[in-house]
């Protein structure tokens, strides 16, 4: 719970968390935002990490001269593509058993089924579409390497997602979060980013049970 709580402290208050970290490692701020988007989409146990609001806010800070707009960018799409890929081979390789269990200690098996019906949906695409989807962005990777998808197919369209969906943020936040009703509210941004991009999966979720059939007959 405790953990929790940091966490939810440390995206609402971003901009604060971001600078601090700026003015503490400098350059090495790069190399930290790497590893946490590299987490975010490689590890399928860390789908907590914050990744749309964090790459906006580094944008913000971009735009401010703190950090090099052109240098956050290739970064950040190269932590996104390398962190699918190496999550596409953990499914590759352990998927298979952990797919079919009830249980798993690390992660909630809810999750890839989710994941596994929004595949059955937008197949290939959905390694595009999931960019934009937390938790969904996650797993979709691992679940691709438990299907049939080939590497070379998924390198494509992880390319295209990963750079895409770096882009939108880092820019975003860049041409954006210095406008003067952004800085002042930037907590409710955040906010605002986090439940759009859950827009998708709750309306995936509602069609989900309204499809299910009607057992109280």
């Amino acid at each position: 719970m405790e953990l929790l709580k940091k966490l939810f402290d440390f995206v609402m208050h971003l901009d604060i968390h971001l600078r601090a970290l700026i003015q503490t490692y400098g350059l090495w701020t790069y190399f930290i935002l790497f590893v946490v988007i590299f987490c975010e989409t490689g590890l399928v146990v860390t789908p907590f990490l914050p990744g749309d609001s964090l790459i906006f806010a580094a944008g913000t800070f971009a735009a401010a001269k703190a950090l090099n707009v052109w240098l956050l960018f290739l970064i950040l799409s190269a932590a996104a593509v390398i962190g699918d890929t190496a999550n596409y081979w953990i499914g590759k390789i352990v998927g298979p058993k952990v797919f079919h269990k009830e249980k798993t200690r690390f992660f909630k098996k809810e999750y890839l089924d989710r994941t596994h019906e929004f595949y059955e949906k937008y197949g290939a695409e959905t390694i595009i579409i999931a960019r934009f989807v937390p938790i969904i962005r996650t797993f979709a990777p691992f679940v691709a390497g438990i299907g049939k998808m080939t590497y070379g197919k998924f390198l494509s369209y992880n390319v295209i997602g990963g750079v895409g969906w770096v882009a939108i943020f880092t820019f975003g936040g860049y041409f954006f979060g210095n406008i003067p009703f952004v800085k002042k509210n930037f907590s409710i941004v955040i906010i605002a980013i986090i439940l759009i991009s859950l827009v998708p999966a709750v309306l995936e979720v509602l069609k989900h049970r309204k499809k299910k059939p009607d057992r109280s007959d």
